[in-house]
């Protein structure tokens, strides 16, 4: 910040000075930003090695998709100096990054450039000290390219997010053109969200929503797994967002890995702040833990349903067969028991409706088994918990 000073003259060489030296460093960032392009064009550009990236690349291109995966691990034994930037400051590797695949991309298919405006980077591969949960993930990540696991509790619903808005004006029979980023964007300063309707003469505009660009955005919730958090802690969540092709990849009860740039976005209320920003994950890729496996029933398992229904005692040996390794609890269990398999909603004759379902409040000393009861329950129907 600028202070005005009594002589003009003064503060007029002084904000030369300070614009000067911003040029200079954004002089600095392009061509640094061009070394490190560079670097990563090499490491596409692979047909002298084992050409593995270039038929990733033609894959890509032949299957209309704009997302590249790269293992950090083929970074790391081709460019070691790549991967460790790439993990320490992921903002601008992974900013350069894009820029060599859509240069690369120009190299080997020229027309699907034009259909296409962006290219992404999806990364799998072993992240060292950067695979973290959402307890482990603290301030020291700001920055860094993360793997972050847990499981999903929360999906928002798939909105239109715009990119860049297009206007006409009837009084000028001009258009005019918007480029709209915000702290979850690669660049670095967010641009204006204020929505145009009038040019600098004062006439009126009209937005061409045909001609205006948009994305999908989408954001998760993901949190601690149970079995991973400490006992007698409440688990830890963290916010995903997810954009494009990523979106409605996974729904809430599905374990996920997610990899992604580990960002804060400042909150300014009037014209202070408190200190603590908020923290997201911006995710560029997004992998399923565990895919839902199909039931198979053989014949002798009818066979043993079957018999098994014919007994009178069917729930009380339904009831001892649930966390048979903790004695007692005969109540607990068979209320637990009650819970995985539902009931029957009822109509009273007054109209009232009572619901088959029911929660389950587990209260008691400590080590009275509790936690190892919700883990039995994990184990027999993973989404309940």
């Amino acid at each position: 910040t600028l202070k005005r000073v009594e002589n003009p003259q003064v503060f007029y060489h002084t904000e030369l000075y300070y614009k000067s030296v911003i040029r200079m460093m954004e002089v600095e960032f392009d061509q640094r930003l061009r070394d490190i392009q560079r670097e990563y064009l090499e490491f596409l550009d692979d047909e002298e090695d084992q050409g593995l990236y270039n038929k990733r690349v033609k894959n890509m291109i032949e299957d209309k998709r704009k997302r590249l995966l790269v293992n950090v691990n083929d970074l790391r034994r081709k460019n070691q100096a790549r991967a460790s930037g790439l993990l320490k400051n992921a903002f601008e590797e992974l900013l350069a990054f894009q820029l060599a695949l859509k240069e690369y991309v120009t190299s080997v298919e020229p027309s699907y450039v034009t259909q296409s405006d962006e290219f992404f980077i999806a990364f799998e591969g072993s992240f060292g000290n950067k695979h973290v949960t959402p307890r482990t993930l603290t301030s020291r990540f700001l920055g860094n390219l993360v793997c972050c696991e847990g499981i999903v509790t929360k999906c928002s619903s798939v909105k239109p997010k715009v990119v860049r808005s297009v206007h006409y004006c009837p009084a000028t029979k001009k258009t005019i053109e918007r480029a709209y980023t915000d702290l979850t964007s690669l660049e670095a300063f967010p641009s204006t969200a204020v929505y145009p309707t009038k040019d600098d003469e004062g006439n009126l505009l009209e937005t061409e929503y045909g001609l205006s660009t948009y994305k999908d955005h989408q954001t998760l919730t993901i949190q601690e797994m149970p079995e991973k958090a400490p006992a007698g802690q409440l688990p830890r969540s963290i916010d995903i967002v997810v954009e494009y092709d990523l979106v409605d990849l996974c729904k809430p009860g599905d374990r996920v890995q997610i990899v992604g740039n580990y960002r804060c976005l400042p909150y300014k209320q009037g014209s202070f702040t408190s200190g603590t920003f908020r923290t997201i994950l911006i995710a560029t890729n997004v992998t399923q833990l565990s895919k839902e496996a199909t039931l198979f029933i053989s014949r002798e398992d009818v066979k043993n349903c079957r018999r098994l229904v014919k007994k009178s005692n069917i729930f009380e040996l339904l009831g001892r067969s649930l966390a048979p390794s903790i004695h007692g609890h005969h109540y607990i269990k068979k209320a637990i028991l009650c819970m995985l398999l539902g009931g029957v909603e009822k109509v009273l004759p007054n109209g009232t409706r009572l619901r088959g379902d029911i929660n389950v409040l587990l209260i008691g000393d400590p080590s009275v088994a509790k936690s190892q009861l919700l883990r039995y329950v994990l184990g027999t129907a993973p989404r309940a918990i």
